[in-house]
């Protein structure tokens, strides 16, 4: 029995000494923090921008007459429709503006583009931003 009430008190000291962790728990000023950056151009971003870059190139604008493109794209599982398109011939480029929606899995969003022919008949997509 003295053995243990022994053990108690030695063991006691060791579990209580110098663990109170709540009296000496401070804010740690050092630390600074900032907004949010834009979200990281990723790869599904860039597959739904070739995307709808090609359906916008591929279109045959004589014959939509204005009819909205729906366009998906099986790789991200994002989706849309293509609501305007304007083709230009500025300084003998030919460039097409376009507004489309996104539907994927970070909700849905209109975005804004340009695309113009470059040489060899290659499309560029020169922009493509969100709007609003």
């Amino acid at each position: 029995m003295a053995v243990a009430l022994i053990s108690l008190f030695t063991l006691g000291g060791c579990v209580g000494g110098g663990m109170d962790y709540l009296s000496s728990a401070k804010v740690d000023r050092s630390v600074s923090t900032g907004t949010v950056p834009t979200a990281p151009v990723t790869a599904d971003s860039i597959s739904d921008e070739a995307t709808v870059r090609n359906a916008v190139t591929s279109a045959d604008l004589n014959k939509l007459k204005g009819q909205p493109i729906p366009w998906a794209n099986t790789s991200t599982g994002s989706a849309g429709v293509i609501d305007t398109i304007v083709e230009s011939n500025a300084s003998g480029v030919v460039c097409r503006q376009f507004r489309t929606s996104r539907h994927s899995y970070q909700g849905v969003a209109n975005f804004s583009g340009r695309t113009c022919l470059v040489g060899l008949g290659e499309w560029q997509l020169l922009s493509f931003q969100q709007a609003g």
